[in-house]
């Protein structure tokens, strides 16, 4: 007898599969159920079982009980009820009880039943049913076939009846054939990992689930379901690196534990992109090498394909970049205890899905190992909250982690990924974010050098939206950025040809003492010099400061930031009660923009609307609320699903808006031509979104395209002003439209 090479650990049972003859499969082969169902005799307590070759196939809980039941089963047989003894069959006392008949019993129950318990049943039916019909026929025999029939068969059935697979094929019975295993590919559905992965992957799509669309990322293939009685929708990925050969995978496995042997010294994970350079040379060199050593021939494309799955799943970070290289992923969850529940996402389309990969323990601590490298900042029981960043070749995101004390089953993780090319005013218009004129009127204010807060809720687009107004800020301003994690998009805006200064402080949740203090780095952004300021979110110490520059005139250019609010006063209440800023400071701020997260009436769906624009006005004392300090100039209509302006800003009301005007000679006294000014810019940007939808292009609202279209803007407009004297909008809008036309003809493709 061949022994069996297992372990068992955690109430996991893994069975070493490597020098098998048979599939490592319990629905594909009854030799590998045999051996599971042997093993189950043996060892107590397990609920998962795993048959490990150059894939490892995992079988849950549910699937893993209905094994030991038929486990339980065979025992109950053979030992309990000793119902193949020679005793009990013998009772009979009937000479004319062939030992044919015996031996047909032993046969099914000790060779059949564990390699094929629905076929085990299946022949037990078919004996029960002759029995019945001989005991029923007068004869010598009958008491026998009675006696076998009451004694043996019927215990039999009654004690598989008890057992869930069976209970649950009863019905299906019509459709098995002997020698057919389909019905097990039905109840046991493994998931599966390649050796070289230690993320658990559900690979074979719900059966009962409907395709609502499917999609291609890069070489890994999307689908989602949506399955009967659940209202969440599965996002289901089947990667590149699950379906290659099994030479293949025999590389990366080979090449995973050779890669296990060169350890990484903290300075080769200190820089993500030179840690990706130095993996990917090792990975392709220790490829190449294998390859040939085994006689496996690999073209240039496979070498390459192959080096970065091994890098993705060694150095790099496993299934994360498989998620966070998908665009329309917003958000991504993992929660505590890891393993025992899969990923959850954030859908632009199909909003919450659960999905099909369920990340280990041994993932979850070495993303832990890699962000406290990478960030520099601690994770521990004595800093049990980590703030950072992710940054792979396929994308970035926000990250949060947290671990004991805070979490008591251990490691979780909350991913907020970045749209790899920042949002524009276009793009936010294409989705109804907001419309024409919301842009119209906000680049107005940012070209008046004004002060604004972005309000709002936790994945409201708050910082999405103050990437998108940065955009708006004409290149010739320096802009400097303080953020304590790095979520505006700084490089791209860099590679766009900014004058852009970005200083990162401390986080207020981390509190690391190696980095700067947020009040102490913005107080460094005030002297240097005359700029554009960014505050990525304000919500600490640092705001006294800030505000009290705003309100010396310590800054000429717009400010901008986010903060969390759900209404202007609920700003007002937060900066001036929790953070501790003087009300007479809080009248530097010029215009409150309030993004919310709102929700369909039956509850399934959530969208993400702009839902309010807000001057703050100077003359109050004590409360805005009360005293009129805070006057709407947009409102949100939930009945147009709308932002629509007030009949404070159609009447040319905006102190804010004439504050501006009083600033530019040409609109000095004039609401007509300041509001001119603003549905001029409110048409360019809808002009934008009605090409890109007419041609099909929608690369044209993207960030490059739009920040060449704010230049020659206002290119355009000093250009008129020469040449007629004044800001004529129907001259602007005619020759910046000739020059947008010629330039979509000359770079149409």
């Amino acid at each position: 007898m061949v022994e069996i090479d297992y372990k068992v650990e955690e109430g996991t049972l893994r069975i070493n599969a490597t020098n098998w003859a048979i599939p490592p499969s319990i629905e594909d082969s009854e030799g590998a159920m045999a051996i599971v169902i042997d093993k189950l005799l043996e060892v107590k307590d397990i609920s998962r079982v795993i048959l490990a070759e150059t894939r490892e196939n995992e079988y849950n809980f549910n699937q893993t009980k209905m094994l030991r039941e038929i486990s339980q089963a065979y025992n109950k047989i053979l030992n309990e009820d000793r119902l193949l003894s020679i005793e009990k069959i013998e009772g009979s006392n009937s000479s004319h009880f062939t030992p044919r008949r015996l031996a047909d019993l032993q046969f099914l129950i000790l060779e059949v039943l564990r390699k094929d318990p629905i076929g085990a049943y299946v022949r037990l039916n078919v004996m029960e049913n002759t029995e019945n019909r001989l005991s029923n026929t007068i004869g010598p025999d009958q008491k026998s076939h009675e006696y076998f029939l009451i004694n043996c068969l019927q215990p039999m059935l009654n004690i598989l009846e008890n057992t869930t697979l069976i209970r649950s094929v009863i019905p299906r019975l019509k459709d098995f054939k002997f020698g057919d295993r389909t019905l097990y590919r039905e109840f046991f559905t493994p998931v599966i990992r390649p050796n070289f992965m230690l993320t658990r992957y559900m690979a074979m799509p719900p059966k009962n689930g409907k395709v609502l669309e499917k999609y291609y990322v890069g070489n890994t293939l999307v689908e989602i379901f949506q399955i009967p009685e659940k209202v969440r929708r599965l996002y289901h990925i089947t990667p590149q690196e699950f379906k290659l050969s099994e030479e293949q995978y025999s590389l990366l496995d080979k090449a995973r534990h050779y890669m296990s042997e060169h350890k990484p010294t903290e300075n080769d994970f200190m820089d993500s992109n030179k840690s990706i350079d130095i993996f990917m040379n090792i990975s392709r060199d220790m490829l190449k090498d294998i390859a040939t050593n085994k006689g496996i021939r690999l073209t240039p494309e496979e070498l390459e394909n192959l080096a970065k799955i091994l890098v993705r799943y060694t150095s790099g970070f496993g299934i994360l970049e498989l998620l966070i290289s998908d665009p329309k992923i917003q958000d991504f969850y993992i929660n505590s205890p890891v393993g025992q529940s899969p990923v959850y996402i954030y859908h632009q389309d199909f909003e919450e899905c659960e999905t099909n990969l369920i990340p280990t323990r041994e993932d979850a601590e070495a993303w832990a190992t890699r962000f406290r490298l990478f960030s520099g900042r601690p994770l521990d029981e004595a800093n049990p909250v980590l703030d950072t960043e992710l940054n792979t070749p396929t994308g970035r995101a926000r990250v949060a982690a947290i671990t004991r004390t805070l979490s008591p089953d251990g490691l979780a993780y909350a991913f907020r990924r970045h749209r790899e090319r920042p949002w524009t005013f276009p793009l936010f218009m294409k989705s109804n974010y907001f419309g024409s004129l919301f842009s119209g009127i906000n680049s107005f204010i940012v070209d008046g050098g004004r002060a604004m807060l972005i309000a709002g809720g936790r994945g409201s687009g708050k910082s999405s939206l103050l990437g998108s107004i940065m955009l708006e800020i004409m290149k010739r301003h320096r802009i400097i950025v303080v953020e304590d994690t790095l979520e505006l998009p700084i490089v791209a805006m860099r590679k766009l040809g900014f004058n852009i200064c970005r200083l990162k402080s401390r986080s207020v949740i981390t509190k690391v003492e190696t980095e700067i203090p947020p009040e102490e780095a913005l107080r460094t952004a005030l002297r240097l010099g005359d700029s554009v300021l960014i505050v990525g979110e304000v919500r600490s110490t640092e705001s006294v400061a800030l505000f009290e520059a705003m309100r010396i005139g310590a800054l000429a250019n717009v400010v901008a930031g986010t903060i969390h609010g759900e209404s202007p006063y609920g700003v007002y209440d937060r900066v001036v009660n929790d953070l501790g800023v003087k009300s007479t400071s809080f009248k530097a701020i010029d215009v409150i923009i309030v993004a919310n997260m709102l929700k369909s009436s039956d509850g399934l769906h959530r969208f993400r609307r702009v839902v309010e624009m807000t001057e703050v006005r100077k003359k109050w004392k004590d409360d805005p609320l009360e005293e009129g300090g805070f006057v709407p100039l947009m409102e949100y209509s939930a009945k147009e699903d709308k932002l629509k302006p007030t009949d404070i800003l159609l009447d040319g009301e905006s102190e804010v808006l004439n504050g501006i005007a009083n600033n530019v000679r040409e609109w000095k006294g004039s609401w007509d031509k300041v509001w001119e000014n603003i549905m001029l810019r409110s048409s360019i940007k809808q002009k934008m979104v009605d090409m890109s939808v007419k041609l099909e292009r929608p690369e044209i609202l993207e960030s490059d395209w739009i920040t060449i279209s704010n230049s020659m803007y206002h290119i355009i407009s000093e250009n008129v002003k020469s040449e007629v004297g004044t800001l004529d909008p129907k001259m602007i809008y005619e020759k910046w439209l000739e020059w947008y036309k010629e330039k979509l003809r000359n770079t149409n493709y």
